[in-house]
């Protein structure tokens, strides 16, 4: 089979790969489509030393059970692997299994034609869902369950909220998307990319906002989503706060400080780390894919996985204007 590879620092080939061997309990999908994740740039760059080259990225991917007794039927993968017997598995959070797994770390990934998966993380959709639209089921999923467990925290509804979201890739536009189907009361998104914040702005979202250009005044949020995760946002994100609000910190930029403890305690701000999703925000957020609940989905960018070198160069050097990239092989 064709796989697009993660082959050393900023390089991946499109070449031929041994098509998967499933183990017991597994099925082969064949591909038709899969986006590109943050987390992928990450290890593309060589950040991360859990993904080892050479090795099959990906996991934001949907596609077509190969055979079985549901053979052509067409699913979401679920791409965390669990183990399903600990506290936290049988507790409702798998997202937070100590021994869990996700396709593109390990193992490989979707960034190829096929790919095999355990049966039990096959999320079913409808028949008709355009794929490159199911294939945000992942990266929106992680959106949604970080603003469910902000508007639990926090003090008075979304609806009567101020959010704001740092950061315009998919996660944080989903992050938007959510907050805004949520009844945000006020809504505002930061981005640093132009291409991107022209992309947000055509699509009606919300206000969008150049920080550099216009620098985020201080305690006017109830809710701050950080789909960044960098040392900037966080000092962003905990000023941009109003006493007695809430943080939620996805993005995994880096861990290098940018945390105001003395402003935390002092105003009562709740700083909540998020961690993907269970397997009932990906149902949910198929649903609210294709029912329109997050818009027309008309940002997102489709090119080939042959393509996916390209890709990977255009969004290193911002050149790309979509939050997404998906790619179809």
């Amino acid at each position: 089979m064709k796989a697009l590879v993660y082959t050393a620092e900023k390089e991946v080939q499109f070449r031929d790969e041994p098509a998967p061997e499933p183990s017991p309990g597994e099925v082969v999908v064949a591909v038709d489509a899969v986006g590109i994740c943050g987390s992928d740039m990450h290890a593309y760059l060589g950040h991360d030393p859990r993904r080892v080259p050479p090795l099959i990225l990906g996991h934001e991917a949907v596609g077509r059970i190969m055979e079985g007794t549901n053979a052509g039927s067409t699913v979401v993968i679920n791409p965390l692997i669990t183990c399903g017997e600990c506290d936290e598995c049988q507790g409702g959070r798998p997202n937070l299994c100590a021994k869990r797994d996700i396709i593109g770390m390990y193992r490989a990934g979707a960034f190829a034609e096929r790919v095999a998966v355990p049966a039990r993380n096959l999320i079913e959709m409808p028949q008709d869902m355009d794929p490159a639209h199911a294939a945000l089921t992942e990266p929106a999923a992680t959106a949604l369950h970080a603003v469910n467990l902000a508007a639990k925290a926090a003090h008075r509804p979304v609806s009567e909220s101020r959010a704001l979201v740092i950061g315009g890739g998919s996660v944080g536009l989903f992050s938007a998307l959510a907050l805004r189907d949520q009844g945000a009361a006020e809504l505002e998104l930061v981005e640093t990319n132009a291409l991107r914040r022209r992309t947000i702005e055509e699509a009606g979202v919300c206000k969008v906002v150049d920080p550099i250009a216009e620098p985020l005044g201080e305690s006017r949020f109830e809710i701050v989503i950080d789909a960044v995760g960098g040392k900037l946002s966080r000092e962003s994100a905990i000023a941009a706060v109003r006493p007695g609000g809430v943080v939620m910190h996805i993005g995994l930029l880096d861990n290098d400080g940018g945390v105001d403890v003395r402003r935390m305690t002092l105003h009562e701000i709740t700083l909540i780390g998020t961690y993907t999703y269970t397997p009932v925000d990906l149902r949910a957020t198929v649903r609210k894919l294709y029912s329109g609940a997050f818009g027309d989905l008309g940002w997102v960018e489709r090119r080939s996985l042959e393509d996916g070198a390209g890709a990977f160069d255009d969004l290193l050097h911002g050149r790309s204007a979509a939050p997404k990239i998906v790619l179809c092989p």
